[in-house]
């Protein structure tokens, strides 16, 4: 009789322990799927407009090839002014590739401001003409797609906030992605009959890469369509709203407003462009906040006072009458021409540094990044981030403090998957094992 309960007992809690290792088998796949889900659903950190004044930011002299990112060169350029500034602008240029500029997003994420890159699909610096490796229809067809996904992975590794456009100042007649030389106003060579096929090839070009980026999960990226203030050609299929890849892919739309690029030539008053450009730029987007994003004059007595240009584009902001611009980034270089200097530094004249000075001491311009983060997923989205004043703020460096986090966690969680697999096999084993021999010694 003992025996006969003793093996009854043995069996009994054998086929517990059989379906003990099932049960954890099933728990421990449910884990795993949802680890990997959340590893596929990072957060997302977008830079949105600050709810009252603009951004103070700058191109703070890299180079004549704007991507020669040194830590000092925005350190002297905020001593200079007496003000910090929110994001730092530079041109990732693609002479040797497509690659993603980790070492230059770094130098300034560890600085407490937020890297702005300019992707520049060229392979040299050859102008008003077409480049003859990145057109825009290669990039529609994929050619690049295996780079550009490379390029993806390595913002989503850094993943803190990144601002990014691709194809600056696209109605203009000077860099090889303008529409003029992706068959301008022709019709019938590509996509839609009714619309130009030059504007309509950078557009989807635009969208393709983003369209990487969101699958790749670079979710931190806060994309940024860049036109120039005036079209060249002055043609009417070269406009701003041409070109526009769309509110479901573009999160802030900018422009460059100059005065004289070079000593000699005749220019206008910030004001003056503006007045012209503003209606067409923000008839673009009813929902997408402004900004001045490259703007500047030369230095040259002979034409124009230049304390008075900047007084004058820094004061019709700050009046409210461009009431959607939310950022102001100064393009501040010098570089040698054909026999001349351009100098827009603003210490090309102790006159031109004070006028700005005065400027920018208002708490109008603004020195905080305002971000908006949320959960999404890493599948193409189709509907971009919408930016309110219910934004919440940080710091920016708290703000890439906190993503740096989540990038941490994020690129922890493969090993993390990886432990608790070989935990799994090792419970599952014992478990078998162990239900094993209760079976062995139950037929014993």
């Amino acid at each position: 009789m003992a025996s006969g309960l003793a093996r009854r007992l043995l069996n009994s809690t054998a086929k517990h322990a059989s379906v003990l290792s099932l049960l954890f088998v099933a728990l421990l796949s449910s884990a795993l799927l949802g680890a990997a889900n959340s590893q596929r659903n990072p957060v997302a950190v977008k830079v949105g407009p600050p709810p009252a004044g603009v951004y103070h930011s700058a191109f703070p002299d890299f180079g004549p090839e704007e991507d020669n990112v040194i830590a000092e060169r925005i350190t002297d350029f905020e001593r200079l002014v007496q003000k910090k500034i929110v994001w730092a602008y530079f041109s990732n240029n693609w002479f040797d590739g497509i690659q993603f500029p980790a070492t230059e997003v770094r130098i300034i994420h560890d600085l407490g401001v937020i890297p702005f890159t300019r992707m520049m699909p060229r392979s040299n610096l050859d102008r008003h003409s077409a480049d003859p490796i990145y057109t825009m229809q290669r990039i529609i067809n994929g050619d690049f797609d295996k780079d550009l996904r490379g390029w993806s992975q390595g913002a989503r590794e850094y993943g803190g906030p990144l601002m990014a456009e691709f194809g600056t100042e696209v109605n203009g007649n000077w860099f090889p992605w303008s529409g003029m030389y992706s068959s301008g106003s022709e019709t019938k060579s590509y996509g839609n009959p009714s619309l130009a096929d030059g504007p309509e090839r950078f557009r989807d070009a635009y969208r393709h890469i983003i369209d990487i980026c969101r699958r790749e999960g670079a979710q931190n990226i806060t994309w940024v369509f860049h036109v120039n203030d005036g079209s060249f050609p002055q043609e009417p299929w070269n406009t701003m709203a041409a070109y526009y890849p769309g509110d479901d892919y573009i999160d802030w739309i900018g422009v460059s407003v100059y005065g004289a690029g070079q000593p000699g030539e005749e220019w206008q008053l910030f004001s003056n462009l503006m007045d012209t450009a503003y209606p067409e730029l923000a008839a673009i987007s009813k929902n997408r906040p402004l900004a001045v994003l490259e703007y500047g004059v030369v230095d040259d007595p002979k034409t124009g006072d230049k304390a008075s240009w900047i007084h004058d584009a820094l004061q019709s902001v700050k009046s409210g009458r461009y009431p959607r611009i939310k950022a102001m980034s100064y393009w501040h270089e010098d570089w040698e021409n054909d026999g001349s200097v351009s100098n827009m530094r603003l210490d090309s004249s102790p006159e031109a540094l004070d006028a700005y000075r005065k400027e920018i001491t208002s708490a109008f311009f603004v020195t905080e990044a305002y971000f908006i983060g949320s959960s999404q997923s890493t599948t193409v989205q189709t509907t971009a981030t919408s930016f309110s004043t219910s934004s919440f703020v940080k710091s920016p460096q708290s703000a890439l403090e906190e993503t740096s986090t989540i990038t941490t966690q994020s690129a922890r969680q493969p090993v993390d998957l990886y432990l608790i697999a070989v935990v799994a096999v090792i419970g599952a084993a014992i478990l078998v094992t162990f239900s094993f021999r209760l079976r062995k010694r139950n037929r014993s």
